[in-house]
């Protein structure tokens, strides 16, 4: 049966993948429980808080971050020109500091009328019961930015139990170039 577990995985994709409207754009990673679509990439992490040592579920907020940057840029690049909606961004977590959680995320995206108000990157700074380390963060981006472009941060987000994040947006250099 474990040999047959990507096989089903990919039958599974395979027929709900493909099962979109035309009109709507949707990337699904199964492994993270990731979905994306033009309103929303929203997904559920369910596990391990720590694993030897390394904060195994905040990693999920790593591969939401990554999915809405891959979501924004297919948006934008389908003329469906779009930022995350920050204050409407749903971040809960159940179980903290009981060796299991489970990390729901909702980010939702907003509709910008030209391509140059449109935010195609994204990234977080944040962890469990501690503050973000946001300065740092602010550097390391900088590399990043257009001329004369800046980021654009979230107010901190903090769950019930102390998961703190504040979630960063940006023009990708590349995929928005000529709005410089």
């Amino acid at each position: 049966m474990k040999h047959l577990m990507p096989l089903i995985l990919f039958v599974f994709c395979f027929i709900n993948c493909n099962q979109v409207k035309k009109e709507e754009i949707t990337q699904t990673s199964l492994e993270n429980k990731i979905t994306c679509t033009k309103t929303e990439c929203q997904g559920t992490y369910v596990g391990k808080e720590f694993i030897n040592g390394d904060d195994i579920a905040h990693q999920f907020s790593n591969q939401m971050s990554e999915a809405v940057g891959d979501q924004l840029k297919t948006l934008f690049k389908s003329s469906d020109y779009s930022k995350v909606n920050f204050k409407n961004i749903i971040m809960t977590t159940v179980g903290m500091g009981s060796g299991e959680v489970t990390y729901h995320l909702s980010i939702p995206f907003m509709t910008v009328r030209t391509e140059c108000e449109a935010y195609t990157s994204f990234d977080h700074v944040g962890g469990w019961n501690h503050a973000p380390a946001l300065s740092q963060r602010k550097v390391q981006l900088q590399d990043v930015l257009l001329p004369g472009e800046h980021l654009d941060i979230s107010n901190l987000k903090v769950t019930a139990e102390g998961l703190q994040e504040y979630w960063i947006q940006w023009k990708h250099k590349v995929v928005q170039a000529e709005c410089e």
